[in-house]
This record gives C-alpha cells, structure tokens and sequence, in this order.
C-alpha cells in the first residue's frame, strides 16, 4: 500500500518513513487522509446549507412586509415567473424545513467525523511514539 501526504506547495510525495511503518499504520494513516477530506465535504455542504437558509429567510422577511394583493415574481431558472404571495411563502417555509432538517443532519456527520478523527489520531499517536523503555 502505498500512501502518499501534501507538501506546501501542493505537490503530493511518497514518504519512504511511511512505507516502512508497519501496515495496520499505514491504514489507519490513509483513514485519518480519508476521514479529512469526508469531514471538509461535509463542512462545505453545511456551509452552502446555512447559506440557502439566510436566504430564504432574507426572502420571507421581505415576503411579510408587503400585501397579499401585491405582485411578486418567482425565479425559475433564468425565467421570473408571476406567483402568488401566499403559494410563494408556503414553497419557501418547506424548503426552510427541510433545509432545517439537512444541517441538522450535517452537524451529526461533522460531530461523528470529528470524533472519529480523534480517535485515530490518538491510536496514531501511540502507533508512532516510541517506546518507552522498560
């Protein structure tokens, strides 16, 4: 197995260090790699989450200082479509929800990833430290 780690500069190398640890370490290194980068997705998708909902609730805020009677246009793709006030509102509310829901879930993942991380990193700390003489 062959493992590889990031220079400054952006270059990937093969550390010879690393292909002489043991196996079970060299695993758990590629885990760790593997977990950094699940755990970086997952932040950036709570991110655009988060982002989504500031702005359907920039929207709804709008949306309730103006009468039910007033036209409003709804984008749909390059297009702004007529839309009723109160069918508008509802659509944004679901999405808020679910929206809701997704970062809830996200914020699960990114505690599980981070604790995972942990984890490993401490198993690799014993891994790598040297033994203390007896």
């Amino acid at each position: 197995m062959a493992l590889t780690y990031c220079c400054a500069d952006g270059r990937t190398k093969m550390s010879e260090e690393i292909s002489k640890l043991p196996p079970q370490v060299q695993e758990r290194l590629l885990r760790l790699q593997q977990l950094q980068q699940t755990l970086q997705t997952v932040l950036a998708q709570k991110q655009q989450v988060e982002l989504e909902l500031t702005e359907i609730e920039q929207a709804l805020s709008e949306l309730q200082k103006i009468a039910d009677d007033t036209t409003i246009y709804k984008a749909i793709g390059s297009l702004l479509v007529k839309a009723e006030k109160t069918k508008v509102t509802t659509d944004l509310n679901e999405r808020k929800e679910l929206l809701n829901m997704r970062t809830t879930v996200l914020g699960k993942q990114e505690e599980r990833l981070r604790r995972q991380l942990k984890d490993l990193q401490t198993k690799l700390q014993k891994d790598l430290s040297p033994v203390s003489p007896s």
